[in-house]
């Protein structure tokens, strides 16, 4: 029986550190690497990691690691490893892997030599004379060939976790539901304070924000690949739901809005919330970032505007950003979190800012740029 486990969360490259406090936030003792978070826990880890992780890639479990020089070494050290203690005898183990300065840089070559050493262990502690039937659960393994260390793991979550199950539409340059939940998660934003974005697009980061407002675990509408393993109980997946059922705070009152110039995309943000079934908890309105007006204070603003790629679009950006510069003068107790690509942001909205952040939004290197307010006390 297998009782703990040796976990790897992944996460886009600026992230380690979020996904770290949220790994520590469900009780586990995290180690921050370059693109991951890795720790040892319960088995029980693996149902609520991947149900409420919000900021991670994935959540992939960590069979074994090694140096490895040698073709004959990769087959002798993948064969030593436990894969009965995790893959069913009836289980589907597709391989797949990746090599980054590695001495072994072919990658089918490692694939079919991880797959034929799992195969032969298997067989063996199955006691089968012919080959493995594969027609059970599935247990995506991954080489990953790093200099000459290999680490072989196989991944918990199915899907990527930024597929949360409600996105019904987006637009052309959709935010990963697990950067929008990363944008939020950086600010100080709580669910008593108001909270824009003037750049809405389909909605992820007013919908990630409810989300959290009201502690929905974001995986609480989607399956996960390891739901179906025979080594991990059924009732631990029914314990992980469970508790996130009772710490969802559907009462929580929240004061979320999302503006967007175009009207088609209010009406998918509108869909997005209603199938993540927060129906009328976001307000939703179509207009343009100079006619923001602002009633409250102590607010925040979180967007991720357009960052004028295309020829023809850089003016119009530039003067958006000055509109928004100009609103917010007026507004100094309100906390401003601006995700762009945009070269001289802080020039056109008029303002450096209090701290920036490099993230990558898939592959594009962007600030994010952090104004805190001064908070002010008691209300206009």
């Amino acid at each position: 029986m297998v009782h703990h486990v040796k976990i790897i969360a992944t996460a886009a490259m600026g992230l380690e550190s979020v996904v770290a406090n949220e790994v520590k936030g469900l009780g586990y003792d995290a180690e921050v690497e370059n693109g991951k978070v890795r720790f040892r826990a319960p088995v029980s880890a693996i149902s609520r990691c991947n149900l409420w992780l919000r900021s991670a890639d994935r959540v992939r479990l960590l069979v074994g690691e090694f140096t490895v020089k040698t073709f004959d070494e990769l087959f002798e050290q993948t064969k030593a490893l436990p894969w009965e203690d995790f893959i069913s005898e009836d289980g589907q183990f597709p391989v797949s892997g990746k090599s980054v300065k590695s001495i072994l840089h072919s990658v089918p070559d490692c694939q079919a030599i991880v797959k034929k050493a799992i195969a032969e262990r298997l067989k063996l502690k199955y006691g089968l004379a012919t080959k493995m039937p594969e027609t059970g659960a599935l247990y995506k393994v991954e080489v990953a060939l790093h200099k000459d260390t290999a680490q072989l793991t196989i991944d918990t979550s199915g899907t990527g976790l930024h597929k949360r199950g409600y996105r019904v539409g987006q637009g052309e340059a959709p935010l990963k539901e697990t950067m929008a939940a990363a944008l939020v998660l950086l600010t100080n934003w709580k669910p008593d304070d108001t909270l824009i974005d003037p750049f809405c697009g389909s909605g992820t980061i007013p919908i990630e924000a409810a989300l959290i407002g009201q502690n929905i675990a974001p995986g609480f509408n989607r399956e996960f690949a390891s739901e179906n393993w025979g080594f991990i109980k059924g009732s631990v997946w029914e314990q992980a739901f469970e508790e996130a059922e009772d710490l969802a705070n559907y009462d929580q009152q929240l004061d979320i809005i999302g503006t967007d110039i175009d009207h088609k995309m209010v009406k998918i943000a509108m869909d997005n919330a209603t199938e993540a079934g927060l129906g009328d908890l976001i307000q939703w309105k179509q207009m343009q970032v100079k006619d923001l007006f602002i009633r409250k204070q102590n607010g925040y603003i979180i967007g991720n505007p357009p960052y004028g790629e295309r020829i023809g679009d850089h003016k119009t950006i530039a003067a958006m950003y000055k509109d928004l510069g100009n609103i917010m003068k007026d507004h100094p107790s309100w906390s401003v979190y601006i995700l762009t690509a945009f070269q001289d942001f802080e020039k056109h909205y008029g303002q450096k800012a209090t701290k920036k952040r490099k993230l990558f939004n898939g592959f594009i290197r962007t600030d994010y740029y952090q104004y805190f307010g001064k908070r002010q006390r008691g209300e206009i």
